[in-house]
């Protein structure tokens, strides 16, 4: 018997919305592709909503893992976009920006192709206690594969060709890819990527569970969350008792008429990778046929000092989603012989997490009163099953929205349009 859900939505503070007929409109659509997502898990058509179930990947990813644990003071996961979002949002979980706690070794994620970060991590780790773990789906990602080449040079003058093998593993799907040749090449650990799964919707196949294993996260418990969302959806009676329809449901509402921006508010520091994830699946998967909405990543209490008064006093173009954790009576108290200034009695007695909490609740409620939509994911804690819950439900959402849109949630042709010019470009610049 699965249990309950370890997150609360709450969307009684969107009720202008989910009174309207634009809202039913949309979530009986949703109900449409509900229903079209119980066919394809049921004959394996996608291969996405079979990866909360699956378990005999688990002791490769861990033996593998133990490897990289025993092997390396730091490792470096080369990829982009969905082949890195993902598993820095399961690493927030272990590493808070100060290393990890216990023996694991430092994760760096370098998703980008700046030279300038490129030098300075060379410079920064002792490449022969360093490994590489290097993920492309299709293998012929440009940016992973000039980083993949300039790390094994770089690994290579440090410990020899004939050694760099057990310092690096690879994920990508089978065939002939150019990365894959490489792997083979020099004799690398290969893990296969899924093809039927794509990269931006991979954060619990061996792309996200890899790193957050070496980070010492447990795979199962962030599986099992994904599996309480996706169960509790394909078994719902109607659309209303999925709470991804819902959210489809509502973000459909409130987009198609106002194209309204998507603005994901994380009230916690190790949940800002995984808003950052959600950028890039929103968008990119929605993004289609001048349908979509803007994603917007955002971080409380941060952003209430940089952003608030654009959302409360700015144009009424934004749906508010406010991802909130228990966080009241957490923390380091203030003690009150240190409040001198009665003007802070306030704050005497009070915790850090007090504040957040309140700051959070002020946040949505001044939200609510000036009209805005907004709705509460409210987790009673973060950690694997919250984490891996929260993905199923924004991957459910999302290619449930994608249905009520009538778009594709899977492709991104537009993208593949910069792919080719950027390779044109570079093509054009001749040798050295």
């Amino acid at each position: 018997m699965l249990g309950d859900l370890p997150y609360r939505q709450d969307l009684s503070r969107s009720a202008a919305i989910t009174a309207s007929a634009a809202f039913e409109d949309a979530l009986a659509a949703a109900g449409g592709g509900l229903a079209a997502l119980r066919r394809a898990h049921d004959d394996g058509s996608l291969p996405l909503l079979r990866v909360a179930e699956t378990q005999g990947d688990l002791a490769m990813i861990e033996a593998r893992a133990e490897h990289h644990r025993e092997h390396a003071d730091d490792v470096v996961v080369l990829g982009t976009g969905g082949s890195s979002l993902g598993g820095q949002a399961l690493y927030a979980l272990a590493d808070s920006g100060f290393g990890p706690s216990g023996d694991s070794p430092r994760l760096h994620f370098l998703d980008n192709i700046d030279p300038h970060t490129f030098d300075h991590l060379f410079r920064s780790l002792d490449l022969a206690r360093t490994d590489f773990l290097v993920i492309s789906k299709s293998g012929g990602t440009a940016e992973t594969l000039l980083q993949c080449l300039i790390c094994l040079e770089a690994l290579a003058d440090a410990v020899g060709r004939e050694n760099a093998a057990p310092h690096v593993t690879v994920i990508v799907e089978p065939g002939a890819s150019p990365l894959r040749r490489l792997a083979e090449s020099w004799g690398f650990f290969v893990i296969d990527h899924d093809p039927g799964i794509g990269g931006r919707y991979a954060a619990l196949t061996p792309v996200g569970l890899l790193p957050a294993v070496i980070a010492g996260l447990d795979p199962a418990a962030l599986r099992e969350g994904a599996h309480l969302v996706l169960h509790r959806s394909l078994n719902a009676a109607r659309p209303a008792a999925s709470d991804p329809a819902l959210g489809a449901a509502l973000n459909a509402a409130c987009g198609q008429g106002a194209g309204r921006s998507a603005v994901l508010a994380a009230y916690a520091d190790r949940l800002l990778p995984f808003a950052m994830w959600f950028r890039q699946l929103w968008a990119e998967s929605l993004g289609k046929d001048g349908k979509g909405t803007l994603p917007a990543p955002a971080l409380g209490a941060v952003d209430q000092h940089s952003q608030l008064q654009l959302w409360l006093d700015g144009p009424d173009d934004k749906l508010f989603t406010v991802v909130t954790a228990e966080t009241a009576g957490r923390g380091r108290i203030v003690p009150p012989a240190l409040v001198e200034d009665g003007r802070l009695a306030w704050l005497a007695g009070r915790s850090m997490g007090d504040l957040l909490d309140a700051e959070a609740r002020a946040t949505v409620e001044a939200l609510a009163e000036r009209g805005r939509p907004v709705r509460q994911l409210h987790l009673e804690r973060i950690d694997e099953t919250a984490l891996g819950a929260l993905m199923m439900h924004f991957m459910l959402e999302t290619v449930l929205a994608a249905h009520v849109l009538g778009v594709d949630p899977f492709d991104q042709p537009a993208v593949e349009r910069g792919k080719a010019l950027a390779r044109d470009y570079l093509a054009a610049m001749g040798g050295r």
